[in-house]
Formats: C-alpha cells, sequence, structure tokens
C-alpha cells in the first residue's frame, strides 16, 4: 500500500466525523506548523557555528605566527638582519 493510499484512507474514515470548518483549521493549522518548522530549521544556529570555529582557529594561527617570528629568524623566506653597526 502506497502512502498517498493510507493517507487517504485515514482521511476517508475521519471524513464523516469532522465537519467541513474544523477539517478546514486542522489543515491550516498543519499547515502553519509546517511553515514554522521549515522556517526555524532554515535560520537556526548552525550555520554560526563555521564562522565562530574559523575565527577561533585563525585567532589561535595568528598568535602562534608571532612566536615563530621571534624564534626562528632564520626561517626561509625571512631577510636577515644587517649587521651591527653599518
Amino acid at each position: 500500500m502506497m502512502l498517498g493510499q493510507a493517507f487517504a484512507g485515514a482521511v476517508a474514515l475521519v471524513m464523516p466525523v469532522l465537519d467541513t470548518a474544523t477539517l478546514a483549521a486542522a489543515v491550516l493549522t498543519a499547515a502553519a506548523l509546517l511553515f514554522t518548522l521549515l522556517l526555524v530549521a532554515r535560520t537556526s544556529a548552525p550555520a554560526a557555528a563555521p564562522l565562530l570555529a574559523r575565527a577561533s582557529s585563525l585567532r589561535d594561527r595568528a598568535e602562534q605566527t608571532v612566536f615563530l617570528r621571534l624564534c626562528d629568524p632564520d626561517a626561509a623566506g625571512r631577510p636577515r638582519p644587517r649587521a651591527p653597526g653599518r
């Protein structure tokens, strides 16, 4: 049995019990709930988590760079300091 057929069967069983106004209210409530869930899922905070992690890693890398420059003045690509007195 397909999902659509099962849904149609459930609606056919409930239909004689509900009047039109109650059914309309139930459909509108379900649509509003679905819309709200989709909106919340779209604008939730997990999108900000990678930005915070990236900012944290950049900050850590920037702090380490200062110490590397001080510890290794002869690193590749770094110009040699001038001799004193010249």
